[in-house]
C-alpha cells in the first residue's frame, strides 16, 4: 500500500514538474515572439506627423548621370540624400569624398543620392561646366542643374552645402548644413535603410561601420570668404582699394599704401560686375592679407597667374595643390583654384600678378 502511495506521488511531483517546465517554456517563446513582433513594428509606429514630405524636383533645366524618366521611377521607395551643391564651392568639394563613399556603399540597399546643383555664378549653369567637376571628383549618382533655383526656393534652403535625407516614404527625416557631422550623417542613412528594409519586409547586410576619410581640419580663426562683385560683396567692407566698387564701369585701382587684413586690393584697370571683377588690360594684379592654412580663388577666362608670397616667389611649401612646379598657375577652366596650402594657419600678404586680359575672379576662399 505505501509503495503504490509513494508511486502515485512520485508521478504526481512528475506531472507538476512537467506542466511548470511547459508553462514556463511557452511563456518564455511568447515573449520572444511579442519582442520580435516589438522589434518588427517599431518603425511603424513612428509618428511622422511632424516631418515634411520631400518636395518635388522642380524647374530643373539639365539631368546628369540619369534622365527624368529614370530619376523618377529610381525615387520611388528609395531613403533619398538631397545634397545641395555647387561646383566652385569649395565647402562643398569637401563632403564630396564622403557622399560618394556613401553611394558605393549603400546604393544596393536602398540610397539614391541626388546632386541638386543650384549655382552661385554664372558660370555654373553650364551644363558642360558641371560635367568636367562631376566627372573630376567621381561622381556617378545622378546631378540635377537647378539653375533658376526653383527646387532649392522649394525646400526653402540657403546654404551651400546643404544635406537634406528622407525615409522611404518622402518624408524629410535629418537636416545639416555646411560640413562635418559625417558619422552621425552615415548613422541616419544606416537607420532609414533598417527602417525600409523592415518596412518591405527584406533583410539588409549588416554594415554599421563608417566611411574611414580624415576630415579637413578648419583655422577657427581665419579671413572671411572675400567677394569681388559688388552685389555679393554689398555691406561687407571687404574692398580695401579707396576707389571702391564702380557698378558696370572699368576702374583704374592705384597700388595701395596700406593693406589691412581680410581686404583684397586690385591693382589696374578691372571692369566691376555684380559677381565678380574683370581685367580690362593685359597686365594686373591682387594683393591680399589673409589668415588661413589654405587659400583658394574662383576665376573664369584664360590667363596666366604669377603667386608672391610676402613679397618673395611662393615658396613650395605654400604651394596649393594647383600650383604648377615653377609657382605658376594656368588658368582655363571656369572654376575653383587652389593656390595655398600649408599644414598651420598664419598670416602672409600675398600678391597675384595677372597676364591675360579678360581674367575674371569672383571670390576668395580660406580654410
Amino acid at each position: 500500500m505505501k509503495s503504490e502511495i509513494k508511486t502515485a506521488l512520485i508521478l504526481v511531483i512528475i506531472i507538476i514538474i512537467g506542466t511548470s517546465v511547459t508553462s514556463i517554456m511557452l511563456s518564455s517563446l511568447d515573449t520572444q515572439t511579442s519582442n520580435k513582433s516589438v522589434e518588427t513594428n517599431s518603425f511603424e509606429k513612428i509618428n511622422k506627423s511632424g516631418f515634411k514630405r520631400a518636395p518635388d524636383l522642380v524647374g530643373i533645366e539639365h539631368y546628369l548621370n540619369t534622365t527624368p524618366e529614370e530619376l523618377s521611377k529610381e525615387i520611388k521607395g528609395k531613403v533619398v540624400l538631397y545634397d545641395f551643391w555647387t561646383y566652385s564651392c569649395i565647402n562643398c568639394i569637401r563632403t564630396l569624398p564622403y557622399i560618394t563613399a556613401w553611394n558605393e556603399k549603400y546604393l544596393d540597399e536602398g540610397l539614391l543620392i541626388i546632386g541638386v546643383h543650384s549655382p552661385e555664378f554664372e558660370f555654373e549653369k553650364d551644363p558642360e561646366n558641371v560635367k568636367m567637376a562631376i566627372n573630376k571628383h567621381g561622381v556617378s549618382y545622378p546631378v540635377v542643374l537647378d539653375n533658376d533655383m526653383k527646387t532649392w526656393k522649394a525646400f526653402e534652403n540657403r546654404y551651400w552645402p546643404r544635406k537634406y535625407i528622407a525615409d522611404h516614404e518622402g518624408y524629410i527625416r535629418y537636416d545639416h548644413i555646411g560640413e562635418g557631422r559625417y558619422k552621425e550623417t552615415e548613422k541616419i542613412i544606416q537607420e532609414l535603410l533598417e527602417e525600409r528594409s523592415t518596412s518591405l519586409g527584406i533583410q539588409r547586410s549588416s554594415k554599421e561601420s563608417f566611411v574611414d576619410i580624415k576630415e579637413f581640419e578648419h583655422t577657427m580663426f581665419r579671413t572671411p570668404e572675400l567677394y569681388f562683385g559688388y552685389k555679393f560683396a554689398q555691406n561687407r567692407n571687404q574692398l580695401g582699394s579707396e576707389e571702391g566698387f564702380q557698378p558696370e564701369k572699368i576702374t583704374s585701382y592705384s597700388e595701395p599704401t596700406n593693406i589691412e587684413l581680410h581686404k583684397f586690393y586690385p591693382v589696374g584697370d578691372w571692369k566691376n560686375y555684380e559677381d565678380s571683377m574683370e581685367l580690362d588690360s593685359e597686365t594686373g594684379s591682387i594683393k591680399l592679407l589673409y589668415n588661413a592654412k589654405e587659400v583658394n580663388i574662383v576665376t573664369n577666362n584664360n590667363a596666366e597667374l604669377e603667386i608672391f608670397l610676402d613679397g618673395q616667389p611662393l615658396p613650395s611649401k605654400y604651394a596649393g595643390r594647383d600650383i604648377a612646379t615653377n609657382g605658376m598657375l594656368r588658368v582655363s577652366e571656369a572654376g575653383l583654384y587652389n593656390i595655398i596650402n600649408s599644414e598651420n594657419s598664419s598670416s602672409h600678404t600675398i600678391e597675384i600678378k595677372v597676364s591675360g586680359r579678360g581674367f575674371q575672379i569672383f571670390t576668395f576662399t580660406f580654410g
